[in-house]
């Protein structure tokens, strides 16, 4: 059976920081908080745990790992070089949910960055995980603790009913505070390239470096920001590399670039309706519900009547509301059984950027 151990006292804190960091240190993994998800985590410096990753997550071996450190010292000793640029965003967002794209150093395993030349390394807020990478003295390569392209999961609970008895112990640490993946900025562009938006802004990113160095690329709204793919083949194009090293094909920068990601057994609908006969009617076109009550409804502002449908929840119509409610929301209308899911489209603009990606990718097909 999975071990469970709570958080929410001095001493039960020091237990879970304890037995943690013993399974971590002999190569095993440990599903534990941080304040954007909670995060499957093994010793980032040993490529037979990260494996084990891998292999209970049932991740593709191209989708790279996030490296979790607990300091400026050890984040800069994941990295080949420490650019003034990651100087200034360190400074202004850590420990917090920004990762940055860095030109890896030769002491992290292959199998972390799916054999690219760069790695995505941050500092979470989260003091049980920091209290663990503390104890340990190794940065954590730690994806979300859930099977792969399946809903992040925001509680201990979630881990526990996704990965079951893959893992050998969960720690609950509460509700994630944050609620969706930290942002990614890749640092090996000139200028800089924003791969995965998240609940650190642009605006911020942008205030931070200054206009003429943070000219990022960003996707329009509503359009999925991916690795652009190599003319013909489908795939990413090769991933370029500094100081004369050869180029790396079909490789990754940060994990949350895949099409479908984030998704719900059920089917995701995002749409948006005057009325409740105009949703109705919406989700009848599409052919997908055998009837109203094998729908869930996600809505923020136009609140239907829970009568036809199997689930009507609704969310706050605030960026950092949302983010946090959302995935919790989804995990429940599985549990309930929907075959349908429908989500009221959040609104434009770069507050709910992260949001509508995650949506976005969630409901690809």
């Amino acid at each position: 059976m999975t071990e469970l151990l709570a958080t929410n006292t001095p001493e039960l804190f020091d237990v879970a920081v304890k037995r943690a960091a013993e399974l971590l240190r002999a190569g095993q993994l440990v599903a534990l908080p941080t304040e954007t998800v909670y995060g499957l985590a093994a010793n980032a410096l040993d490529a037979e745990a990260v494996a084990r990753i891998f292999e209970a997550k049932g991740r593709p071996s191209t989708n790279p790992i996030i490296v979790h450190v607990a300091s400026l010292e050890m984040a800069r000793q994941c990295v080949a070089r420490w650019p003034r640029l990651a100087d200034q965003l360190a400074r202004a967002f850590w420990p917090g949910p920004l990762t940055l794209v860095l030109e890896r150093a030769a002491m992290i395993p292959d199998i972390v960055t799916a054999g690219g030349p760069t790695v995505g390394v941050r500092w979470p807020s989260h003091p049980f995980i920091q209290a663990v990478i503390h104890a340990c003295g190794f940065p954590l390569a730690a994806p979300s603790a859930n099977p792969s392209n399946e809903i992040s999961p925001t509680t201990a609970q979630h881990v526990r009913h996704s990965l079951g008895r893959r893992i050998p112990l969960v720690v609950d640490g509460g509700p994630s505070h944050v609620g969706i993946e930290s942002t990614v900025l890749d640092l090996m562009s000139t200028p800089p390239r924003l791969l995965r938006p998240g609940m650190i802004h642009a605006d911020a990113i942008f205030a931070v470096l200054g206009v003429e160095q943070a000219s990022c690329l960003l996707p329009k709204d509503g359009e999925l920001s991916t690795e652009p793919e190599a003319p013909g083949t489908g795939r990413p194009e090769v991933c370029p590399t500094r100081g004369g090293s050869p180029p790396v094909a079909n490789v990754l920068r940060s994990p949350g670039m895949l099409k479908r990601h984030y998704a719900p057994k059920a089917r995701l609908l995002i749409l948006q309706w005057r009325d409740e006969d105009d949703l109705k009617a919406q989700i009848l076109q599409t052919g997908l519900a055998s009837s109203m009550g094998a729908c869930h409804i996600i809505a923020h502002t136009s609140i239907p009547m829970p009568r036809e449908f199997g689930r009507v929840a609704v969310v706050p119509r605030e960026p950092l509301a949302f983010a946090r409610a959302i995935y919790a929301e989804l995990h429940q209308c599985d549990a309930s059984g929907a075959s349908v899911i429908v989500v009221e489209a959040p609104p434009e603009g770069e507050p709910w950027r992260a949001i509508a990606d995650r949506l976005a990718r969630a409901s690809a097909v």
